[in-house]
């Protein structure tokens, strides 16, 4: 009975705490909401500390397929995607992403796979010491 209650309580902490077991053991440190309009990728940055742009990496997989082309950010141009960015993402912005903040992008119909209406769009967002934030929703 205490290995059942102690197994259940472990779970239940990792669960709270946002710890993929599958994929990392890091925590996230911040929620972000992504929403799919067509090609572009929204991003709110809804809890958690403010994130320093400069030093997060942005992966984005289609159906489970990564692009081609992953986002720089923050960027103004880059393959795969169409120019300007918006808020944190784009260069001309500050480098501090805070609560509250929404940054987009629009992948390019030159990058693969494309995102199709029932699409599933999954988001890690990651710093070179730990995943900072997942995401997923249907397009």
């Amino acid at each position: 009975m205490i290995a059942v209650t102690v197994s259940a309580v472990t779970l239940l902490g990792t669960a709270l705490l946002g710890v993929d077991s599958a994929t990392s053991s890091q925590p996230t440190t911040a929620t972000i909401d992504l929403t799919v309009d067509g090609d572009t990728l929204k991003f709110t940055h809804e809890y958690g500390e403010s994130l320093d742009v400069r030093t997060l990496s942005v992966r984005i997989s289609i159906d489970g397929d990564p692009l081609a082309e992953q986002p720089p950010v923050p960027f103004f141009a880059a393959a795969g995607f169409e120019s300007g960015p918006t808020g944190p993402f784009n260069t001309a912005s500050d480098d501090e992403w805070s609560v509250g903040e929404t940054a987009s992008l629009t992948v390019a119909s030159t990058n693969s796979p494309t995102i199709e209406p029932g699409s599933t769009v999954s988001v890690r967002i990651a710093t070179a010491d730990s995943i900072v934030a997942r995401a997923e929703t249907q397009a």
